[in-house]
């Protein structure tokens, strides 16, 4: 069976998972400028906690952002560090995805708006629509001020507002059934985002670990951090 490690560092939580012999265990922690020290400890124990090796996984996958451009580019580098160790392919996973995949399992909801609080007055912004347990970008991300936020064309229904970013509700124009301005990524959600990517065969080679920052005048993604 599929051994799969996940992690994420891109917000204030740090958080790993892992799929071995169909089960998923996972650690998460809000730790705002600790996950450079708390992310490889936290990988080592989930794996001795599983009883399994670091070379039985079969591929590694990670938030590549949005968000803080610190925690991304720690999520990366680990990532590439581990992945060319091991010659394994990473899967990369949208932020904001991970919200809304967190939003369905806690909250049931099929239809998010995710944002995540992008600092400058502006947030990180994706639409995601439930398929089959998955919840799928409608539309494009995009980073601008709260009030340019928008739902996709054609949208129809009930959306839920999910991410940091809806601290900045008052100046959303979009009505929604409900909110959790305080849900941040869970890499639990990440794995079960990385199984259907798996599934598919998308996984990419260890260089493949890039991060998305979508502020491309302020960072641009360099061809490797190691």
């Amino acid at each position: 069976m599929t051994t799969l490690l996940a992690l994420d560092t891109a917000t204030e939580a740090c958080s790993v998972a892992l799929l071995h012999d169909g089960k998923v265990s996972s650690h998460y922690e809000v730790i705002p400028r600790l996950h450079a020290q708390k992310l490889l400890p936290m990988i080592k124990t989930l794996l001795a906690e599983a009883g399994v090796a670091l070379s039985a996984v079969d591929a590694i996958a990670f938030g590549r952002g949005p968000g803080a451009f610190t925690g991304v580019r720690i999520a990366v580098g680990v990532v590439q560090g581990l992945a060319f160790g091991l010659d394994r392919p990473v899967l990369p996973v949208s932020n904001l995805a991970l919200l809304a995949q967190r939003a369905w399992r806690e909250h049931g909801v099929s239809q998010v708006a995710a944002a995540i609080d992008a600092r400058m007055d502006e947030v990180y912004w994706g639409c995601y629509q439930e398929h089959a347990g998955e919840m799928r970008l409608q539309g494009e991300e995009g980073v601008f001020a709260p009030e340019r936020a928008q739902l996709p064309p054609q949208a129809t229904g009930s959306w839920f507002g999910a991410g940091t970013g809806w601290t900045y509700a008052e100046h959303i124009a979009i009505a929604t059934v409900g909110r959790d301005a305080e849900l941040l990524p869970h890499a639990q959600d990440l794995l079960e985002l990385a199984r259907f990517a798996w599934a598919r065969g998308e996984g990419l080679p260890a260089d493949g670990a890039q991060p998305v920052y979508l502020r491309d005048n302020v960072a641009t993604p360099k061809k490797s951090l190691l």
